[in-house]
């Protein structure tokens, strides 16, 4: 009876992924040959367990193919009824236990229909004989001691998809990391970020108020020295605010402190004028005529007001 098998070749499988046949390590398999049923190893210690059914002999790389032959423990009573299936044509299909090394998204190994990223590198651990299986359904592979049977949909964090690799290398670029950096990096660095920004937000909060408050603190000084009234408080702090404070600084710098109008307000106004002591309490119908007529209590009505010359 003929018992050799192909064990595994680069075709494209069900998960949509394929591995490299030149790339899987049988030096650790060659040392410990083992054949087994359905991926399952001996765990609980009784007779309910199911034993190694026997090893695997001639393992060897011919162009794409890893080949092998079986060999049954005649000795063994289960693996002799596996044996006798196999001899009857029950049973015919084996399945490779990979260890996943190294997966690339290298467009070069790419085939037609591939969703998933190449498993380039990998370890065989163990090879199984099973009921229901192909290069395409019972490929299993193992990540971190962790089974992954491609069949059964698993395996999904692992075997991460083309599209997801693509744009970890995009994110990584873009954040000035090489795009061969590793997702831990990439999150770690966003991270930092993060926290960065929190910290910059509130650092800006802070020193915007500040700001404020030396800005307000410069108008409260101007109006304690009288060079401007209190009611243009908020005008002054919207100026300083806009413009910044040195600008405010030295506009307020450039006013003297405003007088009463009976200092320089004459009894002799040629328009009455000395009766009103700011020039908001001139009607407003008279106040182009007191301009263009006593230029000079227009203007001392007017510091009076505002605290400055008026600019013509």
């Amino acid at each position: 009876m003929n018992y050799e098998v192909v064990i595994s070749n680069s075709k494209l499988n069900s998960y949509k992924t394929r591995v490299i046949t030149e790339g899987i390590d049988i030096t650790q398999f060659k040392r410990n040959p083992l054949l087994l049923w359905m991926h399952n190893r001996p765990t609980k210690g009784n007779s309910d367990d199911v034993l190694p059914l026997g090893t695997v002999e001639d393992l060897r790389v011919e162009g794409d193919q890893l080949l092998g032959r079986l060999k049954f423990d005649e000795a063994d009573p289960f693996a002799m009824r596996i044996k006798g299936k196999w001899d009857a044509g029950i049973l015919k299909m084996v399945s490779p236990g990979l260890d996943i090394v190294e997966q690339t998204d290298d467009k070069a190994l790419l085939l037609p229909g591939q969703l998933r990223m190449t498993v380039s590198k990998s370890i065989l651990r163990e090879l199984s004989v099973v009921d229901l299986g192909s290069n395409d359904d019972a490929l299993a592979l193992y990540s971190d001691g962790k089974l992954l049977n491609l069949s059964a949909g698993e395996g999904g964090e692992i075997l991460k998809s083309i599209h997801q690799s693509l744009n970890m290398k995009s994110i990584a670029l873009k954040l000035g990391l090489p795009e061969t950096a590793a997702e831990n990096e990439v999150l770690q660095l966003i991270g930092t970020l993060q926290a960065n920004a929190v910290k910059l937000a509130a650092l800006e909060t802070e020193m915007a108020d500040l700001k404020k408050a030396s800005i307000e603190a410069v108008v409260d000084q101007a109006i304690k020295l009288k060079r401007i009234t209190a009611d243009k408080r908020a005008h002054f702090i919207t100026l300083g605010e806009t413009s910044g404070s040195k600008v405010l600084s030295d506009t307020l710098e450039l006013m003297t402190p405003a007088g009463k109008p009976t200092d320089f307000i004459g009894g002799n106004g040629g328009s009455g004028a000395s009766e009103y002591k700011k020039l908001g309490d001139v009607p407003p119908e008279k106040r182009m005529e007191l301009r263009d007529s006593d230029r000079e209590t227009y203007n001392a009505l007017y510091k009076a007001e505002y605290g400055i010359n008026p600019v013509y």
